[in-house]
């Protein structure tokens, strides 16, 4: 095992993940914990967790998840999910005049094991949100140090997979 060198500064893009990550534990979901962080010129704009819409009862109050309930798989179905998303969360809590060029940054992870979520990608839904607040990258967190960079003009407008018919992500 290698031992990281003390005086050596996390990369910018992690850092953020690792905000994100933190961000996560406020989620109230049962099925999976997201984090959120919406940062433009290195200043951080907004963050968001999924979970209920204010007022209403948490997941983790009424200890179940429909979807899970129903065996529904991740990326369909998201009209039966309580929750509202991270990055909508994030998106409704910043004003889009800052979110115009914008990074977003988003972890998941499965609630029940913290283990990573493996290829995830924002739901058709949130596609949608994020095309029109302005951000304009997304950083998604594959495992503690690895990444992948979605370019959102690129992949959610170029190919608007809407147009295929593909569920999930």
């Amino acid at each position: 095992m290698v031992k990281k060198k003390d005086n050596i500064r996390r990369d910018k893009i992690n850092y953020y993940l690792d905000i994100a990550e933190s961000v996560t534990e406020r989620s109230t979901c049962l099925r999976r914990k997201w984090g959120a962080v919406i940062v433009n010129n290195d200043e951080i704009i907004s963050t968001g967790y999924n979970g209920a819409p204010r007022g209403r009862k948490n997941c983790d109050d009424l200890g179940y998840c429909l979807r899970e309930k129903l065996n529904i798989p991740r990326g369909e179905r998201y009209e039966l999910c309580r929750s509202v998303h991270a990055e909508q969360n994030a998106i409704i809590s910043a004003a889009r005049k800052d979110m115009i060029g914008a990074t977003l940054y988003m972890v998941g992870k499965d609630a029940k094991t913290g283990e990573y979520v493996e290829n995830s990608n924002s739901c058709a839904m949130c596609k949608r949100v994020v095309i029109n607040s302005g951000i304009k990258d997304i950083y998604i967190r594959d495992n503690k140090d690895e990444y992948r960079h979605v370019v959102v003009e690129k992949e959610f407008v170029e190919n608007d997979d809407s147009l295929n018919g593909t569920k999930g992500y």
